[in-house]
């Protein structure tokens, strides 16, 4: 099973208020947030949209509807190294010339 296939949601009445979703078109993510209403009979339902704060309304006969993935395997990503100075400035800031005339 694709992992897609897995994470997609077919229809509103597989959503519970408060799980995240994301909405996607043509393969770009359109919409992305927490269900805040579902409508079974006809398939639609409310989301708070992360990006926007707004509500939206999610048709999910026209968008396939996915669950976030997961957060992957830890890593942490490894500090960036501190170099020193190769060589000291020359002039301090503060006796810089001037820029203007």
């Amino acid at each position: 099973m694709d992992v897609d296939e897995a994470r997609q949601i077919r229809s509103s009445a597989e959503l519970n208020v408060g799980d995240e979703i994301e909405a996607w078109h043509n393969g770009k993510l359109f919409h992305r947030g927490p269900v805040t209403q579902t409508v079974t009979g006809v398939d639609l339902f409310w989301i708070l949209d992360a990006r926007t704060g707004t509500r939206r309304l999610i048709d999910a006969e026209a968008l396939v509807i996915l669950r976030p993935a997961g957060p992957g395997p830890a890593s942490t990503p490894s500090p960036a190294p501190v170099r020193a100075a190769s060589q000291p400035s020359h002039m301090p800031l503060f006796q810089a010339p001037s820029l203007v005339g």
